[in-house]
């Protein structure tokens, strides 16, 4: 638990696809300093939220159901309002992340996102908040520290997934063990809306990652199924 010095993050997601949203909700709900207050998954509902709920960072989609992303990170700055963001996108071209950096970004992530690059970046987000919230005035030095801490911090290489493996159908399946602690590739491939031979893809690949385990569980008629469980 954060102690009383602990200056508390509130933030807010913006993420079309649910599953994903879900995913870094719990993902950031284990972290000490951080609060969820919200999450949008259309820029209409992106506005109201930013309007109420006035969170101090953003976790931001660019492509959304209707509109894009940058368009919310203009608005924010238009409006000065004191919320900062980070971008996480399937966005790949050059003029998004130029853009991105001229609005003041804190960070731009790929997806599909490795929650410990994530991490990373939340801390090093943290520690600075940190800094500025315990600073009295400035000075060179402080500015200097704070400025090359901002620019220095290595950056994960990002694991390249295998052929046949997409990351956001990937983040689906990773979703579903936050509800069950077990699934068989039958019932994995219809809450996500795929075959059982591509929900068993997925599934064998979370296998290799380390991610989950699986075992054998015989039916009435004595056929073997697969059963995959989260590693403990």
């Amino acid at each position: 638990m954060a102690d009383q010095t602990t200056v508390i993050t509130q933030v807010l997601i913006i993420e079309d696809d649910v599953a994903i949203a879900e995913v870094h909700r719990r993902y950031l709900s284990q972290m000490e300093a951080i609060e969820v207050i919200g999450i949008a998954t259309s820029c209409m509902e992106a506005n109201t939220l930013l309007d109420v709920l006035k969170p101090d960072l953003v976790l931001l989609d660019v492509y959304l159901p209707d509109g894009n992303g940058l368009d919310i990170l203009r608005q924010l700055r238009q409006h000065q309002q004191s919320c900062d963001v980070i971008l996480i996108t399937a966005a790949r071209d050059v003029d998004t992340l130029q853009e991105a950096m001229r609005g003041g970004v804190v960070d731009y992530l790929l997806k599909p996102v490795i929650f410990s690059r994530l991490e990373a970046s939340l801390q090093k987000y943290l520690e600075q908040k940190r800094k500025l919230h315990m600073a009295s005035d400035l000075d060179q030095s402080v500015v200097d520290a704070m400025l090359t801490s901002r620019d220095s911090t290595p950056v994960t290489t990002q694991k390249r997934l295998p052929k046949g493996i997409d990351g956001v159908t990937l983040d689906k399946v990773r979703a579903l063990f936050s509800e069950r602690t077990a699934v068989t590739a039958d019932e994995a491939g219809e809450l996500i809306g795929a075959s059982r031979t591509t929900a068993r893809r997925y599934l064998e690949y979370l296998i290799t990652s380390g991610e989950v385990e699986a075992d054998l569980n015989y039916g009435t008629v004595g056929r073997p199924e697969r059963t995959y469980r989260v590693v403990s």
